[in-house]
């Protein structure tokens, strides 16, 4: 019997390092030194004598934006998937992080809105605030600290072969070209990745790309925060509108309180709506959302605002590819990047680190290409897809009047009916929360008993349903 999309999404949310291991690989190499690529390094370094990270951007560990992620100056979460992962493949990640000025929102610091309307209280999970580069830096520290895993600073540009498996990697430095024999490689080149053009030009099949437009238009700001952290009454906040949106096209709003005591928030517009792009546009249109987002936004701007584009949601599809090299695997935003503000990214990075501790525990025929890795990170992908991309497309087609399939607009009515339930039922926002914090898979809100009781909860409130 196959194993359902849930079950399996279960046991990797939940997988922690195996209890004994022996190395099965020499060298194993990792292509990109950013999140997915530590996260990949510290599984790997269960299972080869030595990992090296090839990274073309200064490494160092002070948290400091690196020109190869554009997007990491505006608002990242790591959700509780992603931090729960973390903890138990880096015990005391989490004490360490706030140690150094991260904040662990509780339950009752978080507020999520929907259309101005406060989410029930659903779920006991903390959220931990911080800037991506400090996120970034705290784990490269810990992962640089293991005895077998080391950094190379240069650039990829390649891969050689032998017998239909990668066999080594093509990289230049400061110091002119080189090649690394490696034993496995692991893809975490980021959206921008040349993997698939690499392989392609030397006779193996290319990776299917999948592309949504989103046309989704970020700034974010950061400000002075003048009350510590444990005496906020919130310290995180996400807030999602329906059109018409406020504030000059927000469609969404998220602001943290993060390290070196200060408040990270973000507007979110859609298409050609751009909200906040200087300072004193983005303090006025905090100032019609919640009070928390014109709390921060009064705050001392500590720069200008800086924005960033993504024109598509991307992914790639390695599975069922005829002709693909061996000991090669991708992961990460080099197979899917989507929507930002759904914060999925990071734990995304960590269940795929996940799906490849699952698969080399196995001991797989390494010889042969990665077909049980590809589709356990399938199941990944196909989640976070569906939370992200799929909000996207129905937006989409909502704006542009698009006449969709019978059964989509049923599915989409169902989900519309649990998210609006969210605000007057706890017991459906926990179960809406747990899939968007990644801890459960969204195949679990098509129960027909909780869609049951959303859209009676519907009912009952004051609005009258969705």
């Amino acid at each position: 019997m196959t194993e359902s999309p849930i079950s399996v999404f279960d046991r990797l949310v939940n997988a922690g390092p195996a209890t004994s291991t022996r190395p099965t690989l020499g060298t194993a190499c990792v292509l990109g030194g950013s999140i997915a690529g530590l996260l990949a390094a510290r599984v790997l370094a269960d299972h080869a004598r030595r990992v090296v990270i090839v990274e073309r951007d200064e490494a160092g560990t002070e948290g400091r934006s690196r020109a190869g992620v554009p997007q990491d100056q505006q608002v990242h979460s790591l959700l509780p998937a992603g931090r729960l992962w973390i903890e138990r493949w880096l015990p005391g990640f989490t004490r360490e992080a706030q140690d150094l000025g991260a904040v662990l929102a509780t339950p009752e610091q978080a507020l999520t809105c929907l259309d101005g309307q406060p989410q029930a209280p659903g779920g006991a999970h903390a959220l931990l605030g911080a800037s991506r580069p400090f996120l970034e830096s705290r784990l490269r520290a810990r992962v640089l600290a293991l005895s077998n895993v080391s950094t190379v600073r240069g650039r990829a540009t390649g891969l050689l072969y032998r017998d239909g498996a990668v066999s080594g990697v093509r990289h230049t430095t400061s110091q002119g070209e080189d090649v690394l024999e490696t034993d496995f490689v692991v893809d975490a080149m980021g959206r921008s990745s040349r993997l698939s053009e690499w392989v392609h030009s030397d006779g193996y099949d290319k990776p299917r790309l999948e592309r949504l437009p989103s046309g989704i238009n970020y700034a974010s700001a950061l400000f002075e925060r003048s009350t510590p952290a444990e005496d906020l009454p919130v310290a995180c906040s996400l807030v999602v509108y329906s059109p018409p949106y406020p504030g000059g096209g927000t469609g969404v709003a998220a602001v943290n309180a993060i390290e070196d005591d200060k408040w990270l928030a973000l507007l979110v517009g859609f298409g050609e709506d751009r909200p906040g792009r200087t300072i004193e546009d983005f303090r006025a249109v905090c100032e019609e959302l919640p009070p928390v987002y014109g709390e921060a936004a009064r705050g001392v701007p500590v720069r200008e605002v800086v924005t960033y584009r993504q024109a598509d949601s991307r992914r790639r599809g390695f599975t069922d590819l005829r002709r693909f090299p061996a000991r090669l695997v991708s992961v990460g935003d080099a197979v899917a990047s989507f929507n930002p503000v759904y914060g999925q990214g990071m734990s995304s990075a960590a269940l795929h680190a996940s799906c490849l501790s699952e698969f080399l525990r196995d001991d797989p025929p390494l010889d042969q290409r990665a077909d049980g890795f590809f589709r356990l990170q399938d199941v990944v992908v196909d989640a976070a897809w569906a939370v992200s991309a799929g909000g996207d497309a129905a937006r989409l087609d909502a704006e542009n009047g698009v006449e969709v399939p019978e059964e989509v607009r049923r599915q989409r009515w169902a989900l519309r009916q649990v998210i609006g339930a969210t605000v007057v039922d706890g017991s459906i926002a926990k179960a809406f929360n747990n899939v968007s914090f990644m801890l459960r898979h969204p195949l679990t809100l098509a129960d027909p008993l909780l869609l049951e009781r959303a859209v009676a909860a519907n009912q009952a409130a004051p609005t009258g349903g969705q």
